[in-house]
């Protein structure tokens, strides 16, 4: 197994941005994080996504990938997660809802009627799949991560937590989505978490876990040439 880490980093308006590129086998982990996104550009996106607002802090081009050098893999970005928000009503019904929509709306754009969607920003979002000519296969499975491996002391070759969004939700609670990847000499790791908490009301967490063994290259099948994450 060959490894290579390389990193560039560029300095704009006090802010750095930084884009790191990791080698596990045929894999490549990348993890880019910048600047938040413009208020223009989030106004025009909310447009396109037909919703009154989208979350104050948009990393919009931040993105965690993991890719195979045939091509196929996985990525983690902030505009597909909110692509499966709902955008024509409320997942939570509470008293300061419309408060916080109303303000929102003031704030952004003066509106006679106040769009209904989730202002939660809740998002089943699980990841979105690389490859032109060939995607990696979903399909359901018994098969479960092995926690005792996961506990096990090894060495962490590579590690990252890439923000997608977060948002304070007008100070009632808050709404974030991020994904961490850790990398050990025989395996990697990756956690990706949507994580919602209204104040006094509830506490929600979508996760999704990510994990394939360095040794996994083949399925139970037998057949040669494909690999498996579970």
């Amino acid at each position: 197994m060959e490894t290579d880490s390389r990193m560039s980093s560029v300095i704009s308006h006090g802010f750095q941005s930084s884009k790191q590129d990791f080698s596990f086998g045929p894999w490549t982990v990348t993890a880019a994080k910048t600047h938040i996104m413009k208020s223009k550009d989030i106004e025009r996106l909310a447009e396109t996504m037909n919703m009154p607002a989208l979350p104050e802090m948009l990393f919009g081009d931040n993105v965690l990938r993991i890719q195979h050098a045939d091509g196929f893999g996985i990525e983690f970005n902030a505009i597909d997660a909110l692509k499966r928000v709902n955008n024509l009503q409320d997942s939570v019904k509470v008293a300061c809802a419309q408060e916080w929509q109303e303000s929102r709306a003031e704030s952004e754009a003066s509106k006679e009627v106040v769009k209904r969607y989730d202002w939660t920003y809740t998002t089943d979002y699980r990841g979105t799949l690389l490859g032109e000519h060939t995607q990696m296969k979903v399909t359901p499975t018994a098969e479960r991560i092995d926690m005792e491996k996961l506990r096990a002391r090894e060495q962490i070759k590579f590690f990252e937590d890439v923000l997608l969004f977060e948002d304070e939700l007008h100070d009632h609670g808050v709404s974030m989505i991020n994904v961490k990847i850790r990398v050990m000499p025989t395996s990697f790791f990756l956690l990706l978490r949507f994580f919602l908490r209204v104040d006094g009301v509830m506490i929600r967490i979508n996760d999704t876990r990510l994990y394939h063994e360095a040794s996994s290259t083949c399925l139970p099948d037998g057949e040669n040439g494909k690999y498996r994450m579970i």
